[in-house]
């Protein structure tokens, strides 16, 4: 049974906002992203089909999308196959079909244990941080940091995507207690590259960048704005270690 998404419509966007530059979004970023702008719109306004859409979503995290027929209609899939049907004038490939079903199912799933019962702020952001930015947002310069940079680490050795799912849901947990929002169409987007061959080093990678050029709050107060910076721990490189 496939359920119908609240046709619920974004928010308008302000007069005087800046224009930002055009970028083309892969199917499944697009996807992923305007499915759960739809979503959060529906959360935020306490639309009842949404709030019981999530509450549906959660029950999803750390399962697979074919232990989940109750899901179907809820993770975005219908609009990735459009996309790409518009995009490339055919079908999905089975494979390219089968990771980014699987992908926009974690990524969908993930961000609803994100925003709950947060109904004031957007914990998806189309264009916001990445896991690596964020999970660097929630260190305060003190002796909790190092548990929190080692839950990445841990996150990024993960041997399988399920695996990955799993330790991300710790990482999402924390961020959502310290309301520090994410870009989930670009995490969907890494999802489906961590299953490509070298995909789960590139993502390693890219969250370890992300990590190292974020500051944390306290590099970023007053009172530190003249001391030097000490000098970031090497995140990538952990992660690929073997655990």
């Amino acid at each position: 049974m496939t359920d119908t998404v609240p046709a619920v419509p974004a928010p308008a966007k302000p007069k005087d906002a800046p224009s930002a530059p055009a970028r083309e979004l892969t199917p499944l970023r697009q996807a992923v992203s305007g499915h759960i702008q739809t979503l959060q719109t529906g959360y935020l306004g306490n639309h009842s089909e949404a709030v019981q859409a999530l509450a549906r979503l959660r029950r999803g995290v750390g399962r697979q999308p074919t232990q989940t027929p109750d899901l179907w209609g809820l993770v975005g899939v219908e609009a990735f196959h459009a996309a790409y049907l518009a995009r490339r004038g055919r079908p999905a490939p089975d494979a390219d079909a089968v990771r980014a079903e699987r992908a926009a199912h974690i990524a969908v799933t993930l961000w609803a244990v994100h925003q709950q019962s947060n109904r004031s702020k957007r914990m998806h952001i189309s264009g916001g941080p990445s896991m690596g930015t964020a999970v660097r947002r929630l260190m305060s310069g003190g002796d909790a940091d190092d548990p929190i940079r080692k839950r990445l680490v841990r996150a990024g050795t993960s041997s399988t995507l399920d695996v990955l799912a799993s330790r991300l849901r710790e990482l999402v947990t924390l961020l959502r207690t310290a309301e520090v929002p994410l870009d989930y169409g670009l995490l969907a987007e890494q999802f489906d590259l961590w299953q490509r061959p070298g995909g789960a080093d590139q993502v390693r990678q890219t969250w370890g960048r992300g990590f190292h050029a974020a500051s944390t709050p306290a590099a970023r107060s007053a009172n530190d704005a003249n001391a030097p910076a000490a000098p970031p721990q090497n995140a990538t490189n952990e992660m690929r270690e073997s655990e």
